[in-house]
């Protein structure tokens, strides 16, 4: 099982929680959502396609993006040596 970090934007209330959960649990292969209405970030557990995801959240009205995780983000920065957070 794999987890997709997503930024979403326009949540303001409990109400577009339920409906960001609504859209992301209808997705085939999502397991687990993980919503934090605070900082716009979400976090997705299964098999699902991000595309998928992303998809699903602006057809309910909801612009969102793909994020990375932590150790992806920084590799790409080209972090990796021995003693760097990605080890």
């Amino acid at each position: 099982m794999k987890s997709i970090d997503l930024r979403v934007e326009g949540m303001t209330c409990a109400s577009c929680v339920r409906h960001v959960n609504s859209a992301l649990a209808s997705v085939a292969g999502v397991d687990e959502v993980s919503i934090d209405l605070a900082t716009g970030r979400v976090r997705v557990s299964g098999d699902a396609d991000a595309q998928a995801l992303v998809a699903a959240l602006q057809d309910a009205g909801y612009p969102a993006r793909r994020e990375a995780s932590a150790p992806e983000a920084s590799k790409a920065r080209g972090c990796g040596g021995g003693s760097c957070c990605c080890h």
